[in-house]
């Protein structure tokens, strides 16, 4: 167990870290990585990319208003998020579901609204993704997503996954377009991408943190191919589900495993005890 201390790495003469009173005690706030941590990822970055398409399409609400009620959404649900004070899966999980949407809609804002070339998105979003890695890195010493429990690490934390979402929205449709590949040939492409990077990490011992992350901006692709294989047209080489279908689908089977794991709690990360110095 952590506490919100501003600096958490800073120790106390005695050598344990510093614990003033009024602080609050917080557990890691982020899942486990596991294999179920990955397919909800997956599932919710497909959700992301068939909602977008639903709200904006089909609700009538136009680009713009779909992207002022899903950022509304997100902020009360990242205002929920942060005043847990432990991981708690269908918190976390809508949180991530809702960014997931948010962040296509910045994308496809500006490349439909704005007429920003993907090229520039992507080169933009990467360089912003950088920087928010940089600062964290000065500011807390670590990129581990196994202590996000304070909260600046916390609020980094949450800006990387948003821009995650939203380089790898720039960056599926940059190659989908310029390359011309289909749906399910691009998310075969996406899938190899993340095997090489699984396969430099744990065979190779590739750095474990930037794999994740690599890994999680690859499967904002790999998730809106898959989305859009179901969802379009046969004509447009999809399966002709429509949006509305797939994302039903999508969102029932996550809902099941959030609940699975609500029950289980098989990704809730260890927890340490307090260890309270005796005078």
């Amino acid at each position: 167990m952590t506490y919100e201390n501003p600096h958490p790495s800073l120790p106390d003469a005695a050598g344990a870290e510093a614990h003033p009173s009024g602080f609050r005690p917080r557990w890691n706030k982020v899942p486990e990585v596991t294999a179920y941590f990955w397919i909800i990822k997956v599932l919710c970055t497909t959700v992301g990319e068939t909602a977008a398409d639903l709200l904006n399409e089909k609700a009538g609400l136009g680009l713009t208003g779909v992207s002022v009620l899903m950022s509304a959404l997100l902020a009360v649900a990242l205002v929920v998020q942060f005043r847990t004070r432990s991981y708690r899966a269908g918190v976390y999980w809508l949180a991530v579901a809702l960014i997931s949407v948010v962040g296509t809609l910045i994308s496809d804002n500006l490349t439909d609204n704005m007429g920003v070339p993907l090229e520039t998105s992507t080169t933009v979003f990467a360089i912003v993704l950088a920087i928010v890695f940089a600062v964290w890195y000065w500011r807390e010493r670590t990129l581990s997503i196994h202590h996000i429990d304070t909260v600046g690490r916390e609020s980094f934390y949450w800006l990387a996954v948003l821009f995650t979402f939203a380089l790898g929205t720039a960056a599926g449709d940059l190659v989908s377009e310029r390359m011309n590949l289909g749906y399910w040939v691009s998310a075969v492409l996406f899938a190899l991408a993340i095997a090489a990077v699984a396969i430099a990490h744990f065979a190779l011992g590739a750095n474990a943190v930037w794999s994740f992350w690599i890994a999680y901006i690859l499967t904002r692709p790999l998730g809106a191919s898959i989305g859009d294989y179901l969802s379009q047209p046969t004509g447009d080489g999809g399966l002709g589900l429509g949006t509305v279908v797939t994302s039903v689908l999508f969102l029932a089977v996550i809902l099941g495993l959030v609940v699975f794991l609500t029950v289980t709690q098989r990704d809730v990360t260890g927890k340490e005890p307090v260890r309270f110095q005796s005078g």
